[in-house]
């Protein structure tokens, strides 16, 4: 007897969506009885034909009433779910791997989901449906974050410490692109989330549903599948040197629970390496007696990295800019000294490289910041005020809020943006532009008469990300109350067009890292004097869109000073002569410059 009569080609026909009778929907909740695990009750068929005659019929009976269209629907949508699902699981979570082999692949989750969901009686089939959406759709945030993150810090998102950045993220885009801006992205993010969330769900109860409707031919074709995946997994099989047999995402999960496994035990592990202080029992009068009377400066250059140096684009602007500087400092009689700091971070988290190069501790987390500065140990900053001999400040025009964690740097007084006499306008994120930062600190410390020797941590904030606008050097006696610079921003570019073109975007970065080191170099030579001890450093490289994705950490550091046994005493560091630092400079990590350095002046 064949197996496809003219009637059993009309139930087929009904079964994909065709006219709906009372006498169909009993058929298939017989057949559907019959697919099922042995045991399933006459009720659950009962509801599962109802379910049926409502799903054929539709809103308003229009499958009934446009059959062809209702099929039409069913297919497309069966097939904009599978996509949706095997898109989901193939997406990879870095831009740069997003291309047509990453989804010419055979994910084995989806193999060994379609065997699990057939397998399972009704009930626990429907819930397993609906929590493997919901997890899909979490992972497929998650990759979106990663990217993000990438795009940003190079490196994925952390499921333990990298939410309380989000925060910090939607601060940004407010400094950088209004309010309104800020609105559109969260709602946006939100927005993004449920519609993934909810897609994903909905995609798998339906392939769920239509893979019980054929429970014979899936579980032949699941069958398959796994076979091909086995074979095509041993014998390394690929497409565009792409692995056609793929578990990624059964590796993207042991990846994450190590990294929440890891994060949890690095809190006992770094309480154990803070407790570690070769400096905690030293007497104050015997701290940094190289540098007493001198005015030490530790001054952070936002996003000054190796890549301004190194890359061939800027390198030849960058490399006339330091040899102005070194020219002009050489003239007012200063020497200076250039190496590499291998930094804890790169594109964002400048707070976690300050307190690294501060502390004398890799502070690679948010976590260990915390830790940090509600603990004891010392910074290098605290050292100088433990002392007694130095007024020690903070210049911190990137700080607009209450800043707790001030006071346990070992700051006498903080200055941020409210209180350097700046009522010019904003440069995107950029509250204060440097110069004006920098002639701040002359007004408000550094210039008085009769003063004790200062020690100032000085961030100087020109060169943050977006790079645009930017402000550009004017007379020094010209910066009044930094009114001036409304013309300067109105004259200055767009971030919404720039960033629309990652050459203008690497352009406007090597701009405002030169203005930055203009700016530093000229308030040395208009200021300086034979007690100033200058210390300046890069605290991370820039966004990928400008190391072009390379995952180099170092940053430049120097140290200038007018009188010789400053540098004398660092003479077997092995640092290069003048502001540039050779290419095979000694590179250490960013934690290893505060021993060295109060070891250095301990002499």
């Amino acid at each position: 007897m064949s197996l496809f009569t003219p009637r059993s080609r009309q139930q087929s026909d009904v079964a994909e969506g065709g006219v709906d009778t009372n006498k169909d929907a009993a058929r298939e909740a017989d057949d559907e009885a019959a697919g099922e695990t042995t045991g399933e009750t006459t009720e659950n068929t009962v509801e599962d034909a109802v379910e049926e005659v409502t799903a054929k019929s539709g809103w308003f009976g229009w499958r009934t009433r446009w059959p062809r269209t209702a099929r039409g629907v069913t297919i497309g949508t069966t097939v904009l779910a599978a996509l949706l699902v095997f898109g989901a699981l193939l997406m990879p979570n870095r831009l740069d791997r997003m291309n047509v082999q990453a989804f010419l692949r055979l994910p084995v989750e989806a193999i060994l989901l379609a065997g699990l969901l057939l397998a399972l009686p009704r009930r626990s089939r429907r819930v397993t449906a609906v929590v493997s959406g919901v997890l899909i759709g979490l992972f497929t945030i998650v990759k979106f974050l990663d990217m993000g993150f990438r795009q940003t810090l190079a490196r994925p998102f952390d499921l333990v410490f990298d939410w309380i950045l989000l925060d910090d993220a939607t601060d940004f885009v407010r400094e950088s692109f209004g309010r309104t801006g800020q609105i559109l992205a969260v709602v946006g993010a939100i927005a993004l989330a449920v519609a993934v969330l909810t897609a994903c769900t909905l995609a798998v109860v339906r392939l769920t549903n239509v893979l019980v409707r054929h429970r014979p031919v899936a579980l032949r074709g699941t069958l398959v599948l796994g076979t091909v995946w086995i074979l095509c997994f041993t014998l390394g099989v690929q497409f565009g040197g792409v692995p056609f047999a793929t578990k990624g995402n059964t590796q993207f999960v042991a990846n994450r629970v190590q990294q929440v496994r890891d994060g949890l035990f690095d809190a006992k592990e770094f309480e154990k390496l803070a407790a570690v202080d070769a400096f905690a029992k030293t007497p104050p009068d015997q701290l940094l007696t190289g540098l007493r009377g001198k005015d030490v400066l530790f001054t952070f250059i936002e996003s000054y990295g190796r890549v301004a140096i190194d890359d061939p684009a800027m390198a030849p602007e960058i490399d006339a800019t330091l040899q102005a500087g070194d020219s002009r400092l050489k003239a007012a009689g200063f020497s200076s000294r250039s190496g590499w700091l291998r930094s804890p971070v790169t594109g964002a988290g400048s707070w976690l490289a300050h307190s690294t190069f501060l502390s004398g501790l890799w502070v690679k987390n948010q976590q260990r910041y915390r830790s940090l500065t509600t603990g004891d140990r010392a910074t290098l900053t605290g050292y100088f005020q433990k002392t007694g001999d130095w007024r020690t400040v903070g210049i911190v025009p990137g700080v607009r809020k209450s800043w707790p964690e001030g006071k346990y740097f070992g700051l006498d007084h903080i200055y941020d943006s409210e209180h350097l006499g700046y009522n010019g306008p904003y440069f995107s994120w950029t509250p204060v532009p440097d110069q004006f930062s920098l002639e701040a600190f002359e007004r408000l410390e550094h210039g008085k008469e009769n003063r004790d020797p200062i020690m100032a941590e000085i961030i100087l904030a020109s060169s943050h990300n977006p790079w645009s606008p930017i402000a550009h050097m004017i007379d020094w006696d010209q910066l009044g109350d930094g009114s001036v610079f409304e013309q300067i921003k109105k004259e200055g570019t767009d971030p919404k067009e720039v960033w629309k073109s990652s050459k203008r975007v690497r352009t406007e970065y090597r701009k405002a890292v030169q203005y930055s080191l203009d700016s530093l170099t000229e308030w040395v030579e208009r200021y300086g004097d034979d007690n100033t001890v200058l210390v300046f450093l890069g605290d991370h490289q820039p966004v990928p869109t400008v190391t072009g994705g390379d995952t180099n950490k170092d940053v430049p550091i120097t140290i200038v000073a007018r009188d010789p046994k400053v540098l004398d005493r660092i003479s077997d560091w092995g640092w290069t002569e003048g502001l540039k630092p050779a290419g095979n400079a000694p590179v250490w990590n960013m934690d290893k410059f505060r021993d060295r350095f109060m070891t250095a002046y301990a002499k």
